[in-house]
């Protein structure tokens, strides 16, 4: 992994149904990722059983629900999805991006 992320350079990975990735940086610790939604696309509700999750809402709205608490989060916002708690999104507007960061880093993104 390089020490510097050129976003032109990196390209996205398609996972399907309106949802990509790209990974921003990592380390044995700690992950950082950006995730692009299309209107409507679903983050499916799960929960981790070792990632603590911190999702920062770079572009877009999102419908955001933990452990049955639901949230409208925009531009700005960010969720905190600890290991073991049921969460998911649905994106709100085109473009809808979060940047995800997980400890310990995941390794099947890798």
């Amino acid at each position: 992994m390089s020490t510097f992320f050129r976003n032109e350079a990196a390209p996205w990975e398609e996972l399907g149904d309106g949802i990509r990735r790209k990974i921003v940086a990592h380390t044995p610790q700690l992950m950082s990722v950006l995730v692009h939604f299309d209107k409507g696309a679903i983050g499916t509700p799960h929960a981790h059983e070792v990632h603590d999750q911190i999702a920062y809402v770079v572009a877009g709205a999102f419908e955001v629900e933990i452990d049955g608490v639901k949230q409208t989060l925009r531009a700005g916002d960010a969720f905190l999805a600890a290991h073991g708690s049921r969460h998911g999104v649905v994106a709100l507007e085109p473009g809808s991006t979060l940047l995800d960061q997980f400890s310990p880093r995941r390794e099947d993104y890798l």
